[in-house]
């Protein structure tokens, strides 16, 4: 009699396998040694001939308990995918279609007031950095400076004020339209790349002593923080804290998102493999909702692995209300996750990965290589709906609101009989058009964010965090912007013009308009140098002046042209 395959051995033989090799382990090793090989080869022939008798003994017992499940011996339990459950296409009906989650938002989606009237792009973006988050700033900065004077640094450092705190938000704008490689580079003088109007608003020293001291906590709870670190109550982002909780509730106040939303991790920082990680929810045209910043293992997680408590924390019912979809790459996606959702009144869509808990794993009527392009494949457990579908390459989707296919068609280049390339329509799943359609929403975030962003190179983690929600707020003001333009049917601001326009305002200055320069360098000098002799002076070393053409000892230092020292010419 043959030992059954370990996918037919009961439970309790396993259990009785695992016993008898422990007790052997423990009474009969010390007396190998002295049994020798031969009495070792005996004891393991009467040992196997033991254990094939339980495997007969226990074949006889699952080949009934077997029999009796088939008969309907456990009728209420439901079919799972676990189980072998072929493949249908999109041919066989689908009369098990989940209805739609009906959308009750917590309130009117789109633009909330008082930012849904008209409004300049500085009028936008102070909804974000208002006065208390530009006091907060200015305060811990000014205590920081402080501590680091009593410690015995030696720095020039007057305390800064709000006013002056835009002005260096303003040239951070400015710097990210300009581009340079880095930020003193704006502040070079004496080369074909000077810009002088940074100087004019504040002096290269006076901005590196601010960014330098930029502090966003308050320094006094970071000694109390800094006797937490290595326990549980360590949080890795309190000297950012403050700053992260006022720009989250900012971006959930002064917008609502419409129905379908999307989740996704964003790295901040290059290279990615080192950088800093979010997780973002955002809505279908690019708005930051909320946001979370991987923070490690926590204490408050749950037994069912980070990509669950991502999302369960960003999507949150009390203040979004009910009925949204959510969209989410194969990181976040699982049938747990999905019916979790689904208790909560949200919609759920995403692609998986394959041997993930809950995913089913039957090979019958599967998809192949060489199946052809269009080919469909989908299982219903319940409310789930999980499809597959060959494009140029195969995708794996779930979804608890979609069907299967609903006649929808995407046009693609084949290889037709003759060799050539010809345009063909193959049918496309529900679920994948619109997964299409609705998860771009964080991608659309990241575009924009890279556009003009003032994320520089730099040691310290929380001045990156804090460059990355100044372009968070940026950003958002200006999908704000946009949303205002396209309710009034008027033509709306590209990205970047938005930014000068914004650094205009935060500057104090006009964005149109020549500036004016103060001097820099032109100074009058004698145009005859002290190592001529005396007959040549007041005769070679004469220029004629640029404005009455007279001749003149005096020439500008910068220019090097003749200038008289007449005050008023007539």
């Amino acid at each position: 009699m043959k030992c059954p395959s370990r996918r037919t051995i009961p439970e309790d033989y396993e259990m009785m396998r695992t016993e008898s090799a422990s007790i052997t382990e423990i009474f009969f090793f010390p007396f190998f040694f002295l049994l020798g090989w031969g009495g070792f080869h005996s004891f393991m022939l009467r040992t196997s001939a033991g254990i094939r008798a339980i495997c007969g003994r226990s074949r006889g017992r699952c080949h009934v308990h077997r029999k009796s499940r088939g008969a309907g011996g456990d009728a209420s339990r439901s079919r799972s995918p676990h189980r072998p459950v072929a493949w249908r296409t999109e041919a066989d009906p689908d009369d098990a279609v989940p209805q739609p989650p009906r959308f009750r938002p917590k309130r009117t989606p789109g633009i909330q007031p008082p930012l849904n009237s008209a409004q300049s792009p500085g009028d936008i973006f102070s909804k974000f950095f208002d006065d208390e988050v530009l006091k907060c700033l200015c305060e811990n900065t000014n205590k920081s400076a402080a501590k680091k004077k009593e410690k015995g640094k030696t720095f020039a450092w007057k305390e800064i004020t709000p006013e002056e705190l835009q002005k260096y938000l303003g040239l951070l704008l400015y710097m990210a339209v300009c581009n340079f490689p880095k930020m003193v580079d704006i502040w070079r003088s004496n080369t074909i790349f000077h810009v002088p109007f940074p100087a004019t608003v504040m002096s290269k020293d006076r901005f590196m002593a601010i960014n330098s001291n930029l502090h966003i906590s308050d320094p006094e709870e970071d000694v109390a923080y800094g006797k937490k670190k290595g326990t549980e109550d360590y949080d890795t982002f309190h000297q950012v804290r403050p700053l992260l909780e006022m720009m989250r509730s900012r971006c959930m106040s002064n917008y609502h998102p419409k129905q379908h939303i999307s989740v996704k991790e964003r790295m901040v920082a290059k290279p990615t493999k080192w950088g800093l990680k979010f997780f973002v929810l955002a809505d279908v045209n690019g708005y930051i909702i909320d946001f979370k910043p991987y923070t490690g293992k926590s204490k408050l997680s749950s037994e069912k692995g980070l990509s669950f408590d991502v999302v369960t924390s960003l999507v949150d019912k009390d203040s979004l209300g009910s009925g949204y979809i959510v969209y989410c790459d194969n990181f976040h996606t699982s049938p747990g996750l999905f019916q979790h959702l689904k208790k909560q009144g949200f919609g759920a869509c995403g692609t998986y990965r394959e041997g993930r808990l809950g995913v089913p794993s039957s090979q019958e009527n599967a998809l192949h290589k060489r199946s052809p392009r269009g080919s469909i494949r989908w299982i219903r457990d319940g409310d789930l709906l999980f499809v597959k579908w060959v494009d140029s390459r195969e995708v794996a989707i779930c979804t608890t609101v979609h069907p299967v296919y609903s006649g929808d068609t995407v046009l693609r280049w084949q290889k037709n009989e003759d060799g050539h390339f010809e345009s063909v329509s193959v049918p496309r799943p529900t679920a994948v058009t619109e997964y299409n359609k609705y998860m771009g929403g964080v991608d659309t975030s990241d575009q924009m964010l890279g556009t003009n962003s003032v994320l520089c190179k730099t040691k310290r983690s929380n001045r990156t965090v804090f460059q990355h929600l100044l372009d968070i707020a940026v950003t958002n003001s200006f999908i704000l912007h946009k949303e205002l333009c396209i309710s009034k049917q008027q033509k709306h601001k590209t990205r970047q013009a938005f930014q000068e326009e914004l650094a205009a305002h935060l500057l104090g200055v006009c964005l149109d308009g020549k500036p004016e320069f103060p001097s820099q360098g032109h100074f009058p000098v004698p145009t005859s140098t002290r190592d001529m002799g005396k007959r040549h002076r007041a005769t070679l070393g004469r220029k004629q002046c640029t404005v009455c053409k007279r001749s003149t000892p005096w020439k500008c230092q910068q220019c090097n042209v003749g200038l008289c020292l007449v005050e008023n010419y007539s």
